[in-house]
């Protein structure tokens, strides 16, 4: 159950929940900073000058919940996310999610969830981000190449030093999940409090077991790609390209596009017309219905995003208006796991 804050004018600006079933409270919609750091990277990125706004408006809007990764921008994410908030808030007053897998360097131990490379990574990412603790450290992906218990040793052993205050997890196989917990429970280790998984209107195969898994375990779910890298926003019309540069180039959007998707798109866009809404701000709110959801991650290159992300807190579908927007769906490949 979360519970509202609200301006001086008394306007209710964001709500708050606990993060999984532990006793933190995150806002329902959380920053992801994929977007701000390099555009040397991904030329999509933003750099830091064009980045602070989104840090200022989120803050400003009561957004408490910044998710970044060591891999963005090789590093510059975390740099900027953290300058901004030590210039703009007070460390305990937010939550700052990363996480740890993904190649930093051609480097062979310079990847993947060893303990050496874990315990190298925290230090690295507490450096950057100019803190001496993260909220939630997540692992990126699952490594086949690496012990399971070797990993969630390290993980354990890194919220035992203090440099982590939870751990969490990101797309994978439910089996894999359920393995670790297992693992994690009877070993008396620090156990996974959130799942970062792929999940929206558009690809909905987590529904089939791992978001069961999360719910019974007590699992929080902070999804991607909430709005399908924007092919929920009706960015990419039927056959046309998408209209943004990271629809174009981003191969992840390439899983949307299957013909009862852009049914569901212009589902949401008639639904979003009837209610005065964008498209944005429907698709979000069916996803905060979700059962287990704590709060999606929200990308945001346009200070609009981010004010029609925190504005679908207050949307409220009707049983009628979900069946609408979900009968169409079809399986899809599952994606996201590497």
């Amino acid at each position: 159950m979360g519970y509202r804050i609200t301006t001086s004018q008394g306007r209710a600006f964001v709500q708050y929940v606990n993060l999984g079933t532990t006793g933190l409270k995150v806002s329902r919609i959380c920053l992801g900073c994929m977007t701000y750091g390099s555009p040397s990277w991904r030329e999509w990125v933003l750099d830091e000058e064009a980045s602070r706004p989104f840090f200022a408006r989120a803050l400003e809007l009561g957004v408490n919940f910044f998710d970044t990764a060591d891999m963005y921008s090789l590093g510059k994410s975390e740099e900027v996310l953290g300058r901004a908030l030590r210039d703009m808030a007070q460390r305990d007053d937010v939550v700052i999610a990363t996480k740890v897998y993904q190649p930093m360097s051609d480097k062979p131990n310079d990847r993947g969830l060893s303990r050496k490379h874990i315990m190298a990574s925290i230090d690295r990412s507490l450096k950057r981000l100019g803190t001496d603790y993260v909220d939630l450290y997540q692992i990126h992906r699952y490594d086949k190449e690496t012990p399971l218990e070797e990993t969630l040793e390290a993980l354990h052993d890194v919220v035992k030093a203090g440099k982590a205050r939870y751990i969490g997890a990101s797309s994978m196989w439910a089996w894999q999940m359920a393995k670790a917990l297992g693992i994690q429970e009877r070993r008396g280790w620090t156990r996974f409090v959130t799942m970062q998984n792929h999940y929206n209107l558009v690809y909905r195969e987590e529904e089939r077991e791992m978001i069961p898994l999360c719910l019974d375990q007590g699992v929080g779910l902070i999804p991607w790609s909430p709005l399908a890298r924007g092919f929920l926003t009706g960015n990419r019309p039927r056959g046309q390209e998408a209209a943004t540069m990271r629809g174009r180039t981003d191969t992840i959007s390439h899983a949307y596009y299957h013909e009862t998707d852009y049914t569901i798109v212009e589902r949401v866009g008639e639904l979003a017309a009837r209610r005065g809404v964008s498209n944005a701000q429907i698709a979000l709110a069916w996803l905060l219905h979700k059962p287990g959801v704590s709060a999606p991650i929200i990308g945001a290159s346009k200070l609009y995003q981010l004010e029609e992300a925190v504005a679908a807190i207050d949307l409220t579908l009707s049983e009628a208006e979900i069946a609408l927007l979900e009968d169409p769906y079809e399986p899809h490949p599952v994606r996201g796991h590497s």
